[in-house]
């Protein structure tokens, strides 16, 4: 928690004057239009071309139209949503397609690609030239070198920073290249320098995209033969190492990254790269994938229900003007080139904290305090402690044991009154304590993580320097399913499962047979046994060394399930991800399950709303303030809730508890009023709850629902609210009055309704039915 919220002596003046809303024009996010298509007097349809923004205008030079190359520079007004051609001086470059163009200052900067007649051979060729187009004096300039130069190529990648031209890998006419060559655009000479790369670089390829985002570019698939990945690579421009993005390391439940491709496009947004579109697996796209660079993560964007998404197609391109993606051209169905623009409205929330703040319970310092039970771990009983509310929300069988040492510590409270009959003589721990025998200490902990942040990262319980780390990983791995299956935690099996799938190679295979048999994993077991018999991997895995380790039982059960393969089984059903996620396990825990492990009450009026410390805690500094001053205890854990002067309504209250718990943003409108003033006074992470609040606010006040808006800004003196209501109810007053609520309206608000009908109808704003 960052810093401490306001107190409950905070006027009400602080909350009405923090509530500064601005509604306004609204895109409905995640939502494709499509725009006016390039007209044939414009411009031709294409694709292989290449698309930039400046000013609020996206200018498209070259690429083909399938019969021939291009050089014609075209310009999208984003505003005015009109085509036109750029007005040029000066020499352009030669026509081509697959080369490559980035902005810089005021100049956008062409190199390479491929020119020549696309209907012969003759004088086909990829070049190395740099143009440079001034957009404010519309001018070409060719820039001239001498030294080095990086070989002509096409189908390359460009990126700009630190006032440098990046090129990046394509195709020289014999091979794909992984090269990497750099250029001062600014002051200083116009030398060209190769960069001596470090670290795990992409494998040579061609028509990938680059993104530039936190001072590194990233390169995601591309064509590069047989070992054409889908993995996402990262260059760091100060360190120019490479590192490979790494998304199967951590185990959790989040989608896989998008099939291999190339032709495709990626642009960088907020804190997220989108890719979208080509050629995946011999397969036209139209999927958008999302990654998400803070929790290093691949999702699936679903559009908005309304949009008029663009058809599959693959060397497009793309480019973001303000909060939006356009998409032009490209190569469609039956290699048709396209003249189509289309924009998509990128989200640009807030990251949701609800994982990072129920992990820093563990993790902080000044949380240890809100421990409450206690785990003996072990032979040894390693003590390791946590908080009753998560753990209890995330496994039946852990809540079950949790129940059983609440009555084992009631019973021994008991006991001591009986044969003391001294209170102030019994000392009593405040750890609830649960034994653990079996378990093995660092699986534990991995599945601690799990429970309080949805995921583990193996490699944080393993050193650099440790010899084998993957078979420790798989061994660890095991560990946890095994504890899985005992805490009755199906999910976290199943992310087990899919992460001994995707890790057992043949390096490992026999460590994890053997481990599987050692810890009675039947499930497990029979994976490794159907990886072993493919024909693929038998001969390779009977050969090696470590085969003739394994027991002579094992053996025989690998050659029987040679000769004789068991039937194949049914097609298994797919695991519902979502279910018992951290939001799941949470929503059920508030609503259900969590009701008899409350430690404190917090009074609404003449409501008392029972609740968990730990859990108001971890997601609000508000409360992490107000209980560090004055915990509650057993004889008055209640905590009233103000802010100032206000009482916010239960109904209000009950959403903002549904987004502490478990990050919920569904709300009535009317809630978005008090939840958009409360989010500052409760110190939440960051103000994504204000966003959602104010989107809701945009997108769902209607005449219908405009009354409760307006008798929930009036109690929260939100003014600049109350007055866009009123405005709102007198240009749709026929409508408004019919309500049924109508006529329940406090009459002070009645008398605010009339005096705005008269001022309209002064205007002559008002329009009789």
């Amino acid at each position: 928690m960052s810093g401490v919220g306001p107190t409950v002596g905070d006027s009400i003046t602080t909350l009405s004057e923090a509530l500064t809303l601005e509604i306004g024009p609204f895109e409905a996010v995640h939502r494709w239009k499509a725009l006016p298509e390039c007209d044939e007097f414009v411009g031709a349809r294409r694709s292989k071309h290449t698309m930039v923004a400046y000013n609020d205008a996206i200018y498209v030079f070259g690429g083909d139209n399938g019969k021939s190359m291009l050089n014609d520079l075209l310009r999208f007004d984003v505003k005015e949503k009109s085509w036109g051609r750029a007005f040029a001086t000066g020499a352009p470059p030669a026509p081509r397609y697959h080369h490559s163009a980035v902005v810089y200052n005021d100049s956008m900067f062409v190199f390479g690609g491929y020119t020549g007649d696309i209907h012969s051979n003759s004088n086909l060729t990829n070049k190395n030239d740099l143009f440079e187009y001034k957009f404010k004096t519309a001018q070409w300039t060719e820039w001239k070198f001498t030294g080095r130069m990086p070989v002509p190529r096409s189908a390359h990648g460009a990126a700009i920073y630190n006032d440098k031209l990046w090129i990046f890998a394509g195709y020289d006419g014999n091979a794909r290249l992984n090269d990497m060559w750099t250029i001062n655009l600014g002051f200083g000479e116009r030398i060209w320098e190769e960069i001596n790369q470090k670290g795990e670089r992409p494998p040579t390829c061609c028509n990938f995209p680059v993104s530039v985002a936190r001072e590194s570019m990233f390169v995601f698939s591309g064509q590069s033969g047989a070992k054409m990945t889908n993995s996402l690579f990262q260059f760091n421009f100060r360190e120019k190492t490479w590192t490979r993005i790494s998304t199967e390391r951590i185990l959790r439940g989040a989608p896989p990254p998008p099939a291999r491709r190339y032709g495709h496009t990626m642009v960088a947004f907020d804190r997220h790269l989108y890719v979208f579109g080509g050629a995946a697996d011999a397969t036209l796209s139209n999927d958008l994938h999302c990654f998400d660079l803070d929790s290093q993560s691949w999702s699936v964007v679903l559009p908005d229900p309304e949009s008029y998404s663009p058809s599959g197609r693959l060397f497009h391109a793309a480019a973001v003007v303000n909060d939006a993606m356009f998409i032009f051209g490209g190569t469609v169905d039956n290699n048709v080139r396209s003249g189509e623009m289309f924009r998509f409205q990128f989200a640009s929330y807030p990251k949701c904290t609800l994982y990072e703040d129920y992990g820093s319970l563990l993790t902080k310092e000044e949380c240890q305090r809100y421990y409450d039970i206690r785990f003996l771990v072990g032979e040894d009983e390693v003590k390791i402690c946590a908080h009753v509310p998560i753990v209890a929300a995330r496994s039946a069988y852990l809540r079950e044991k949790i129940r059983q040492a609440r009555i084992a510590m009631e019973k021994h409270v008991e006991k001591l009154f009986k044969d003391n009959n001294k209170v102030n003589d019994i000392h009593v721990t405040d750890y609830l304590e649960v034994k653990l025998p079996k378990a093995n200490c660092d699986a534990f902990r991995m599945v601690l993580d799990y429970i309080y942040t949805d995921q583990i990262d193996p490699a944080k319980y393993i050193t650099k320097d440790e010899p084998d780390q993957e078979k420790i990983i798989l061994i660890r791995i095991m560990d946890v399913y095994q504890l899985a299956e005992e805490f009755e935690m199906s999910r976290l099996e199943h992310l087990c499962v899919q992460f001994l799938n995707t890790t057992i190679c043949l390096n490992n295979i026999v460590e994890a047979l053997k481990n599987a048999d050692k810890l009675k994993l039947d499930f497990i077991k029979e994976q490794c046994l159907r990886f072993i018999v493919k024909e693929t991997n038998f001969n390779h895995i009977i050969m090696s060394s470590e085969f003739e380790t394994l027991d002579s039982r094992l053996m025989v059960q690998i050659i029987r399930r040679k000769q004789m393969p068991p039937p194949k089984a049914a097609h298994e059903t797919m695991f519902d991800l979502a279910k018992h996620s951290l939001e799941h396990d949470m929503g059920d825990f508030l609503l259900n399950t969590g009701k008899e492990f409350c430690d404190v009450d917090l009074i609404l009026d003449d409501h008392v709303i029972p609740a968990h410390k730990a859990i108001l805690v971890a997601r609000s500094g508000y409360f992490e303030a107000r209980f560090r001053s004055c915990m509650p205890n057993e004889t008055d854990k209640r905590v009233n809730i103000k802010i100032g002067e206000l009482t916010p309504s239960k109904k209000s209250f009950d959403t903002l508890l549904r987004y502490i718990y478990y990050g919920d943003t569904k709300m009535p409108p009317e809630d978005s009023l008090y939840l958009f003033a409360s989010a500052s006074f409760f110190n939440f992470s960051n103000i994504r709850l204000q966003t959602f609040c104010k989107q809701n606010l945009e997108r769902n006040v209607t005449h219908e629902t405009v009354i409760e808006v307006l008798e929930a800004a009036d109690r929260i003196q939100a003014t600049d609210m109350k007055k866009y209501a009123l405005d709102l109810i007198a240009l749709n007053f026929p409508k408004v009055v019919k309500q049924p609520r109508f006529k329940m309206l406090d009459k002070a608000l009645i008398l605010d309704i009339l005096d705005i009908l008269a001022d309209c109808m002064g205007s002559n704003l008002i329009i009789d039915p």
